[in-house]
């Protein structure tokens, strides 16, 4: 087998991997802001307000993407989470992302953008489905 043949057989493990790992830390942010885990500046906000409404989304499309259900569905939704997050709460602060702490948001954004158009990779339970 060469390389090419070896990378090739990878990528949808990588692209899993992308995937859990993506998710398994955006899936905190939602912990963090409705169950107050882990303890942070963030932690446990006010049921109904806008920073609730992520955190529910972030929770749900977290789990979702972790076990690879309705990838890409979830990372579209959590995709445009995170774009209408930055034009909102990041953007207005300062045009550079390095300064109004919006990296994180644009990146996330583009992960899951991505999940959409490749789908959840290896290990996921869409595949499972896919194949029965």
């Amino acid at each position: 087998m060469n390389r090419t043949d070896t990378l090739a057989v990878w990528a949808p493990r990588a692209l899993a991997v992308l995937r859990i790992v993506a998710a398994l830390i955006f899936l905190e942010h939602g912990t963090q802001k409705l169950l107050g885990f882990p303890d942070g500046e963030r932690a446990g906000v006010a049921f109904g307000t806008l920073s609730w409404w992520a955190g529910a989304i972030e929770l749900v499309t977290g789990v979702l993407l972790v076990i690879g259900l309705f990838t890409r569905a979830a990372a579209f939704i959590a995709s445009g989470e995170m774009a209408v997050a930055y034009w909102m709460a990041h953007a207005p602060q300062n045009f550079f992302p390095v300064n109004n702490g919006g990296d994180a948001a644009i990146l996330y954004c583009f992960v899951f953008l991505y999940l959409v158009f490749a789908g959840p990779g290896a290990w996921s339970i869409d595949g499972r489905r896919s194949k029965v």
